[in-house]
């Protein structure tokens, strides 16, 4: 079973742990998958940075964690 993605996670070492997520982010308009800040910025700074509200958060959260369970 694959690790609960949380907004305290790093962009990098969740884009490379569950590449399946990056389509969902990039659908949230959160198009920092390949950016150098993703190495050490959380998902949470990412979307905020973004201006995605916590229940957009929450949502694509969601949505990915629901993506890496059928892995």
């Amino acid at each position: 079973m694959a690790e609960k993605i949380s907004k305290e996670m790093a962009l990098g070492e969740m884009v490379s742990k569950y590449p399946d997520t990056g389509p969902i982010m990039l659908k949230y308009g959160l198009h920092c998958v390949g950016c150098h800040v993703a190495a050490y910025e959380t998902i949470e700074q990412g979307a905020k940075a973004h201006g995605m509200t916590d229940e957009d958060i929450d949502k694509m959260l969601e949505e990915m964690n629901k993506a890496v369970e059928k892995d």
